[in-house]
């Protein structure tokens, strides 16, 4: 039987705050835009959830819940720090992690039982060594399968640790008060056709007749739902994935309808993104800019790199020439830049030509010694680096 470990840091941008602010500890934290702009929260401490503030909460709705709560913004240079230092202590028990967030991972530990003991033992390690080395809280779940460790792990929450049953009888019994909104896969839609069938919970699913599932849901979404309802759930970690993407996005606190104020704007998005890629060790073969209308609408626009990039000349170069070829139809509420299909690779059959190469690794050594200085100096402490091609 496998061991599988879910771990996931309890609030982990807010923690961060308190961790290095003590200040802050047992304060309503909230990380995101400020409670006057247009933004949303990242995520919030304990103590502001219970005044039903939560993620994605547009951060005027988080103040007027709880005016004294104290609003930050994130500072992702040490959220990926503390990420990297638990990531860390992760490999140090086992080389097979599938890293699924920043804050959250599945670990494999079933062949070092011998070496560090049961899962649960080695759970307990780790909630130590995380609490002790990277002074934060995680809640692990511990279970055969990935679906269970999940539950284990939301189940732990906050600051806890729950080993989910091995047995058949009691895997059911632990599964069957639950809503079916619990299984993967169950989304709004899916949930309402199940509930109208008068099924509401995971118990309901594991005594529906497998017919009845098929005609609501087709044959194969009712076969994975079943399955999952009985605790079934054969996926292997996926230890070879990236991030698919890296983006940024800002929101203006009024509309705005000043052409070069959005070129600004998007060029310091493109810095932003830049130095995230060059920081995760990627290059990227598609540009994207996203442009969110006063209406609310939304439209994106993207093309390829000449070749795999990550340097903020050709991310720059793209960018703009995708928004100069847009004609502002009406003011602008949000703008935003990112890339996608990122690869570890930055070789490319079309850079055949020896000066082109040169070139390329000029622009990239350029952006990485200016990474280097904003590391060691601030990041307001070195302006952009301008080209004639602006």
């Amino acid at each position: 039987m496998r061991s599988i470990l879910h771990i996931d840091m309890d609030a982990f941008f807010a923690s961060v705050e308190q961790r290095d602010h003590p200040e802050l500890k047992g304060k309503p934290v909230v990380v995101g835009a400020a409670p006057d702009q247009r933004g949303v929260v990242s995520t919030c401490s304990y103590e502001a959830r219970v005044y039903g503030i939560h993620s994605a909460m547009p951060s005027r709705e988080a103040f007027r819940r709880c005016p004294h709560a104290v609003f930050l913004r994130p500072n992702m240079a040490r959220y990926e720090e503390a990420s990297r230092q638990v990531f860390a202590i992760f490999s140090d028990f086992s080389p097979r992690v599938e890293p699924l967030s920043c804050d959250e991972a599945f670990v494999d530990v079933s062949g070092v039982h011998s070496l560090f003991g049961s899962g649960e033992a080695i759970a307990k390690q780790m909630r130590t060594r995380i609490l002790k080395e990277v002074g934060l809280a995680a809640s692990i779940g511990v279970a055969h399968n990935k679906f269970l460790a999940k539950l284990g792990s939301e189940r732990a929450k906050p600051d806890g640790l729950f080993v989910v049953p091995e047995t058949q009888a009691e895997v059911v019994a632990f599964l069957a008060p639950m809503k079916v909104s619990a299984l993967w896969g169950v989304g709004k839609v899916s949930g309402e056709v199940l509930v109208r069938a008068g099924l509401r919970t995971v118990g309901d699913l594991q005594r529906a007749d497998p017919r009845l599932l098929e005609r609501l849901l087709g044959a194969r979404f009712a076969e994975h739902l079943r399955a999952l309802s009985l605790g079934e759930d054969a996926r292997d970690l996926e230890t070879e994935t990236h991030e698919k993407s890296i983006s940024r996005e800002y929101t203006f606190l009024e509309d705005c309808y000043d052409r070069e104020t959005l070129r600004e704007t998007l060029k310091t998005l493109v810095e932003e993104v830049g130095q995230q890629v060059r920081a995760q060790g990627f290059f990227a073969l598609t540009g994207r800019i996203k442009i969110r209308w006063a209406d609310f609408k939304t439209m994106t626009r993207q093309t390829a790199f000449p070749q795999p990039s990550c340097d903020d000349f050709t991310f720059r170069e793209v960018a703009l020439k995708l928004f100069d070829a847009e004609r502002l139809q009406q003011a602008v509420r949000l703008i935003g830049f990112g890339v996608t299909n990122l690869t570890s690779s930055g070789s490319s059959q079309l850079a055949l030509f020896a000066e082109e190469c040169r070139a390329r690794e000029k622009r990239e050594s350029l952006c990485r010694a200016v990474d280097a200085l904003r590391e060691k100096l601030g990041e307001g402490a070195i302006g952009r680096a301008h080209t004639a091609r602006e």
